[in-house]
């Protein structure tokens, strides 16, 4: 379809005055002042994305293109609020009219409009996750589910799954048997499960954050004339982080592009890493195909990093075969740093080494907010947090929880506790409320019962087994609770208590792990927390000591009774790599770089070609945070639980670059601060 539309510049109205040659550089000038029609801009780490974006807007508006007539879809509330204010800085036109926001705020502000059409009223309800858990409990519970024999999955977990087969277009019955395996034998009841919840929303006018996309969706494909109004109206569309749409939000930006308009998506394939929440990074490779005429541009200016890193990071990037062709160029001088690879002993060598170097960095004038220490999965941070924590070194955790403040830890700690404190009604109502059938109600009844066996007072070590026959348990938790028992016998194997690694290791075994699976939509990574747990619970002989030391580090800051002093304004971070991308730093710590740490193991033995390269662009995402100085260290041994010590292999990301582009450091056995470079490379 011809476009029926140029820029033109404003007669007699008013202008930004904006030197759009002295703003930009020639990267981003050519992708800022280009005319209308497709345009895909491939912009790296640290060039200036959201620049280029923000002075889009402003030229178009500049150009004569009334406000209306724009739509800036973003990933995030924050950066659609941040590009409005700095294009409403830039320019003196009037922005109201302009359509800013989420794919799911944009499919709302459509819906509230039209709702009517597709049988809901305009004052829908938006379900956010507590209503989506309460809505899919109500309808598991009114199903004729016999859950006696095995769990069902947990309302998390179901949810997490209709929302991939949603937004990714693979059938449920695939992201069962490839993601739950464990849950293939409750196909029919899940698929049963999924249609009376979609039946429920209509029932209640209430629809989930996928349905804001999905029925916009439907509702632009049914009528015509309606999708016609919208791409009309919307005859400039711009995109910010391309990469990480999903098939749905690409059909979505298709087909409001479809009467012509022009669309400018902005982003980085390198930074692709979550397809394991359904985007899809063919999203961005197939643009120039799926859109005749297009042009591609790229912004390979780099404004973060030093000429080291970036150097490291083009190197690491090449080994991807699915990419754009680029090389980020540093605006800035050489520091004469090459990165540092830290080879070190064990993790609790590695924790010591990062705390050390953080007070070291500090002292040459580097502040506590601009350093980050980065990692795969939450459950890597443990000793780091443990040793910042002793050395009293303020911390932020932006991948979660502090470790000992997880739900999964405090569940399993709760066992030990309970076991060696039958006075603690805390841990055993935490217990109770694990099994099926027992709700707050039942837990306190339980621990009325328990009271009445007198064994809260009593010195000697009672049958477990017997003595947790209490009347009251419904015969849903019937298997479980006399698990339970099993269970809290094996604690208390003789007159003492049995080591505490031991311990952990049969509440996983013999009871949580069935838990985990049916309650969480991560399991691997719990499951890998609880293990790490383990390992760390391997250095204490007396579970009296392990659960004070649990304690003291599960409180705010380190301090007991969670009594903090003066709040820290100035901190560590401690992210996930996934939590970090967007941020930077002058310092980074990159830890666990161990095959199996990261890349994953899962993926290893997976021998998935796309999911190692999606592990290769976190390490790139990792590795561009960092502005000055970045360290990438790995434990030479793991000494984990019941397999003994593992030897492990430098991460094979390490093969991907030249040996001379870091410098490595030599941190002896024993290290308590100092070090000196390797008289050899790695």
């Amino acid at each position: 379809m011809a476009r029926d539309y140029t820029l033109h510049r404003r007669s007699g109205g008013p202008s930004s005055g904006i030197d759009y040659r002295a703003e930009l550089n020639d990267e981003q000038f050519a992708a800022v002042t280009s005319p209308p029609g497709r345009a895909l801009v491939i912009a790296g780490a640290g060039s200036g994305k959201t620049r280029t974006l923000t002075y889009r807007v402003a030229f178009l508006l500049d150009q004569g293109i009334d406000a209306k007539n724009i739509l800036l879809l973003t990933f995030t509330n924050k950066a659609a609020r941040e590009m409005t204010e700095r294009v409403r800085s830039l320019v003196p036109h009037d922005v109201s009219a302009l359509w800013s926001g989420t794919f799911h705020s944009i499919g709302n502000r459509i819906l509230r409009r039209h709702a009517e059409d597709l049988g809901f009223t305009k004052s829908f309800s938006i379900l956010d996750t507590d209503d989506q858990k309460s809505l899919v409990a109500n309808v598991v519970g009114g199903m004729d589910i016999d859950t006696k024999v095995r769990r069902f999955p947990k309302s998390d977990v179901l949810i997490t799954m209709f929302s991939l087969e949603r937004n990714t277009g693979e059938p449920l019955k695939e992201i069962i048997a490839h993601r739950y395996p464990y849950f293939d034998d409750w196909q029919r009841e899940i698929h049963a499960v999924r249609d009376a919840y979609a039946k429920r929303k209509q029932e209640t006018n209430s629809m989930d954050f996928d349905d804001l996309l999905l029925k916009t969706l439907e509702l632009l494909k049914k009528d015509e004339d309606l999708l016609g109004l919208y791409q009309k109206r919307f005859r400039h569309i711009l995109v910010d982080e391309y990469q990480d749409t999903n098939a749905v939000q690409s059909e979505l930006i298709d087909l409001l592009a479809g009467g012509g308009s022009s669309v400018m998506a902005v982003g980085d394939d390198a930074q692709s890493i979550y397809s394991w929440r359904g985007a899809d990074m063919g999203n961005i490779l197939s643009f120039p195909k799926r859109h005749a005429e297009s042009k591609v541009f790229k912004i390979e200016t780099n404004y973060r990093s030093v000429p080291e890193i970036l150097e490291l990071s083009n190197a690491a990037i090449r080994a991807n075969r699915a990419r754009y062709e680029k090389d980020l160029r540093s605006s800035r001088e050489q520091l004469g740093v090459k990165p540092a690879l830290v080879p070190i002993e064990d993790p609790s060598a590695q924790a010591q080494f990062v705390a050390q170097r953080i007070l070291e960095l500090r002292d040459e004038g580097i502040p506590l907010e601009e350093m980050a220490v980065l990692y795969r999965a939450h459950f890597q941070s443990l000793e780091i947090q443990m040793e910042l924590t002793s050395r009293g070194i303020p911390f932020a955790i932006t991948s979660g929880l502090r470790f000992f403040e997880q739900a999964h830890i405090k569940d399993v700690a709760a066992f030990l506790r309970f076991v060696t404190n039958r006075r603690d009604e805390t841990c055993f109502k935490r217990i109770a409320l694990l099994m099926p059938g027992i709700g707050a109600k039942g837990a306190d009844k339980l621990w009325g019962e328990w009271l009445k066996t007198g064994w809260t007072t009593k010195e000697e070590l009672p049958d477990w087994v017997e003595v947790l026959k209490l009347k009251g348990v419904p015969k849903k938790a019937e298997k479980h609770w006399k698990q339970f028992g099993y269970i809290m016998a094996e604690l208390t194997p003789g007159a003492e208590f049995a080591r505490p690694e031991d311990m952990i290791y049969s509440v996983l075994e013999g009871m949580y792990d069935d838990h985990l699976r049916a309650t969480f939509d991560n399991y691997d990574n719990r499951r890998s927390d609880i293990e790490q747990l383990m390992s760390y619970a391997g250095n204490f002989e007396d579970v009296l000591e392990l659960l004070s030391q649990l304690s003291l580090l599960s409180s705010a800051d380190g301090q007991p009774g969670g009594q903090r002093e003066e709040a820290d304004t100035e901190k560590v971070t401690l992210s996930s790599i996934h939590q970090a991308k967007g941020l930077e730093w002058k310092a980074v710590f990159l830890v666990w770089l161990a095959d199996g740490a990261f890349p994953n193991g899962r993926i290893i033995e997976a021998d998935d070609e796309d999911m190692m390269e999606e592990e290769r662009r976190l390490f790139y995402v990792a590795l561009t945070r960092a502005k000055d100085e970045l360290y990438l260290s790995y434990p030479l041994i793991n000494p984990k639980s019941y397999s003994g010590d593992v030897i492990q292999r430098p991460s094979r990301f390490f093969d991907d670059f030249p040996k001379d582009m870091v410098e490595e450091w030599n941190v002896g056995s024993g290290w308590s601060g100092g070090w000196g470079a390797a008289d050899e490379p790695f």
